[in-house]
């Protein structure tokens, strides 16, 4: 009986965690819905930037602007790092941070020290546990990214590569392909190169001649530091669906196992209670024969 009773209460609470995780699983659904909404809304205006740096470059010229040119003196790189808040996501932030701690490491084989700015509370954690240094971190951004909370900083390091404070800048982040499509990459956010400045589209389309005012030089001035601010935003918005399709993956997972283990306990039940019944009848049969 002590044995059914456990069994009886083990069921239970695996019950109980199957409705929180399949819960949990439907909340992300929902959110990754909301962020791959916002995301694929932005690629648009990214595109379309694009397409007009590139017409610009040829009309003008070839491009020569300082976010292009790494500054020869710098012995320092940066490197934006981005997790999440939260766990109960799968390996998500595993993936991305290993690919982080490589390219540190490898830069560091390369006498270049790198400083990380660290997004999301996951990473931050890791990096204290591993004794690793953080130049800055920012956590409570959340599902819900705006443009403003990697604008300070995408000027921030802008500002410092023109200076010559750093030679390079990265972003590691989970790139998303599709929904069943996620990738940990590092992408070299500066100093920008040609392909960073042009869209597909942009290059398959038919030059066309432009008046420009002011002057295409002047135009680029401010066009250059807006796709830097618009790609470190756009690996924002991927991040965030990447991990909402993570987190909805292992939910899934663990609501999947939940009902495998409720089958499991069942069949455990049901073998101590076919037991139970049986030696119930032997006894009863044992003590008609001692009568008889």
């Amino acid at each position: 009986m002590a044995n059914k009773r456990i069994l009886v209460k083990r069921r239970k609470s695996v019950r109980n965690i199957r409705k929180i995780t399949r819960t949990m699983q439907l909340i992300a659904t929902a959110r990754f819905q909301a962020a791959l909404a916002r995301a694929t809304a932005g690629r648009p205006y990214t595109e379309k930037l694009a397409e007009l740096v590139e017409s610009l470059s040829g009309a003008s010229g070839p491009i020569d602007h300082p976010l292009m040119h790494a500054s020869e003196d710098a012995t320092r790189s940066a490197m934006v790092v981005m997790t999440s808040d939260r766990g109960l996501c799968g390996g998500y932030n595993a993936g991305v941070l290993r690919a982080a701690i490589h390219q540190v490491d490898s830069s560091a084989g390369s006498g270049v020290e790198t400083d990380v700015t660290m997004i999301g509370r996951k990473g931050v954690g890791y990096f204290r546990f591993l004794g690793r240094p953080l130049a800055d971190s920012i956590t409570g951004i959340g599902d819900r990214a705006r443009f403003e909370d990697v604008e300070p900083l995408a000027n921030s390091l802008m500002q410092r590569f023109i200076d010559g404070e750093i030679a390079s800048v990265h972003v590691a982040y989970v790139r998303f392909h599709s929904a069943g499509r996620q990738t940990p990459e590092v992408m070299q956010l500066l100093p920008l190169t040609s392909e960073a400045t042009e869209s597909t589209e942009a290059k398959s389309s038919t030059a066309v001649e432009f008046e420009f005012s002011p002057e295409p030089e002047e135009l680029l001035n401010e066009l250059l530091p807006a796709t830097v601010r618009i790609r470190l935003f756009q690996c924002l918005t991927d991040a965030i669906v990447s991990e909402q399709i993570a987190r909805m993956t292992a939910m899934k997972a663990a609501t999947d196992a939940a009902g495998d283990m409720i089958k499991s306990l069942t069949q455990r039940y049901n073998r101590a209670r076919q037991t139970q019944i049986t030696m119930e009848l032997l006894d009863i049969v044992g003590g008609a024969n001692a009568l008889a």
